[in-house]
């Protein structure tokens, strides 16, 4: 453990960071849109140092499953889980998304989520880092990987949650309506009020009927450069800790 350093998520819960594997906003945002219910029991791909499922367990959810390709992640995962006495709730399986039989049941989960490379392969500059490669650029896994992988996990009626750029907006949704995961929720993000958005939320129903329900718009600011009521009321007892802001 002396490797990672602790950061402290508020609710008793503290998550192991590193420079190859820490979180960003738009993790936070996606583990409170996805809003697992008491009993869900949920499944985060591509979870990096575990941060999703680390939100969720500030709350009470069912069985919680994070699977993760690289082994220093899921190292991370792991010494939370084990730090925050989190056996009994939460489980790290180092595994491919594209390879999931055998390590992770299939058609049993209420919730999938992912907070996906936002970049297409060959778009841009690359980045350096193999971390930083994988999590940024779709070297190991497409929106047509993550959304087979999802329909396999999924049961009936069950939700993939995901958060992406919003120029790519509309390559996800003809994904996830080609796995027959039907978009059905959206909510774009702005740093702002009078900013375009840089973060799209979405939810897919595995098998749901057509039509989608758009959110109002959420900003992470107010026009005084703080932090908005609502994102205060997201970060809650983390931004307390963490970012000196009162609610």
């Amino acid at each position: 453990m002396d490797k990672f350093r602790k950061e402290y998520l508020g609710s008793g819960i503290t998550a192991f960071v590193s420079d190859s594997h820490s979180f960003g906003t738009d993790a936070v945002l996606l583990a409170d849109f996805s809003s697992p219910s008491k009993h869900s029991v949920c499944c985060d791909l591509g979870s990096g140092c575990g941060i999703i499922p680390l939100l969720w367990c500030k709350k009470e959810t069912g069985k919680i499953t994070a699977v993760e390709l690289q082994e220093l992640a899921v190292e991370q995962i792991n010494a939370a889980i084990e730090y925050n006495s989190l056996s009994e709730r939460l489980s790290a399986v180092n595994a491919d998304l594209r390879e999931l039989k055998g390590s992770v049941p299939f058609g049993c989960f209420d919730l999938v989520t992912m907070n996906p490379p936002y970049k297409a392969s060959g778009a841009g500059i690359e980045s350096r880092s193999g971390a930083d490669k994988i999590a940024r650029h779709e070297t190991m896994c497409t929106f047509s990987d993550i959304c087979a992988a999802a329909k396999k996990l999924l049961n009936f009626g069950g939700k993939l949650c995901m958060c992406i750029r919003p120029e790519r907006l509309c390559e996800l949704m003809l994904e996830m309506h080609s796995a027959g995961i039907e978009p059905k929720r959206l909510r774009l993000v702005a740093k702002c009020p009078g900013k375009a958005p840089w973060l799209a939320l979405i939810e897919g129903r595995r098998g749901g009927k057509s039509g989608i329900t758009v959110e109002p718009e959420l900003f992470v600011h107010d026009s005084d450069g703080g932090y908005s009521e609502e994102m205060k009321k997201i970060y809650g007892d983390y931004l307390l800790e963490n970012r000196g802001e009162n609610s």
